[in-house]
């Protein structure tokens, strides 16, 4: 088994630096590469993967202009040696058993089955230690439902090649990865939980100062998502999105149709920051981040129908 490992970044470098030297730690006898794709940065990573070259012997990395996840991955996928492909993003950071552990779920589904229809997702934890990030122990708010997401995943490329890839109109945040979920299951493939496959999601602590990227992200992926649903319209898509009525009533509920926001509730936000209190502070952010979110689906939904009138 020859591992591929594709990570799109974009201004990422001091944690991407991170994610690469644990890559190369790890505890696999087969050979690998990883791929970096470079989604136009301009924080230095191109410069600084050229000065770390002899430390990164199975780094290569290729460029583009800011094109967005999608298309970057499918650059990666196209110049991709391995036969499987293992998908993280630029600020996760591994365990030294990270390959071994999805090889060995894989090569047991296959010996077990008698063919590659699977794909392995591997464990994410969430963490805000830029130091140590592998001591974050695993928590309930770390776990995914999602069928199909690029953060820790592992698969043959041969799936990749028939569905051809992700869909390059998700340019924007949110669903892409998903998206080829839809079309992945169509086509039979099984998730196998891989839990000893474990990365470290690194995010820097919440400030106040990170709102306005974060409500543009949400506003993004609600426009990402009516596009999910305009290629794939069935209430499972429906529910993935939050376009719901349920979602609009409990959103608009809790965050008291809107009056519960960034500003109103900077001072509560700040004092449990001040407190060491930060995920605290995020929880109670994604009251309004969820508003803001809904919102944006039903505007983006009224202006497609708008769109598609005579």
């Amino acid at each position: 088994m020859f591992f591929s490992v594709i990570i799109p970044t974009y201004n990422r470098q001091p944690i991407l630096a991170k994610a690469l030297y644990a890559l190369e730690q790890q505890d696999w006898s087969q050979p690998y590469e990883v791929i970096v794709v470079d989604d136009g940065s301009t924080d230095g990573t191109l410069a600084w993967l050229a000065a770390h070259r002899s430390q990164l012997p199975h780094v290569r990395w290729l460029e583009q202009s800011h094109q967005g996840p999608a298309a970057a991955r499918n650059l990666g996928i196209a110049q991709a040696q391995g036969d499987t492909i293992v998908f993280i993003d630029s600020d996760l950071v591994v365990t030294p058993i990270f390959l071994r552990a999805h090889a060995q779920k894989l090569q047991a589904y296959y010996q077990q089955w008698g063919h590659q229809k699977c794909f392995t997702y591997g464990r994410v934890v969430n963490t805000a230690n830029f130091e140590n990030p592998t001591s974050e122990p695993f928590k309930i708010t770390d776990r995914s439902r999602a069928f199909f997401a690029t953060g820790n995943v592992a698969i043959a490329k041969s799936w990749l090649e028939l569905t051809g890839g992700f869909d390059p109109d998700f340019q924007f945040y949110g669903w892409e990865d998903l998206e080829l979920g839809v079309r992945l299951k169509k086509l039979g493939l099984t998730l196998i939980p891989c839990p000893e496959a474990v990365g470290y999601h690194w995010h820097p602590p919440f400030e106040l100062k990170h709102i306005p990227s974060l409500i543009d992200k949400e506003l993004q992926r609600g426009k990402m998502g009516v596009l999910f649903y305009r290629k794939h319209p069935t209430w499972e898509v429906r529910l993935m999105i939050q376009m719901t009525w349920l979602h609009r009533i409990l959103w608009g509920i809790l965050s008291l149709g809107g009056l519960l926001n960034e500003r109103t509730l900077a001072p509560l936000m700040q004092m449990l920051i001040d407190r060491g209190q930060s995920q605290w502070a995020w929880e109670i952010s994604r009251i309004f981040l969820n508003w803001y979110n809904v919102q944006a689906v039903y505007a983006a939904y009224r202006e497609w129908q708008l769109a598609d009138q005579p």
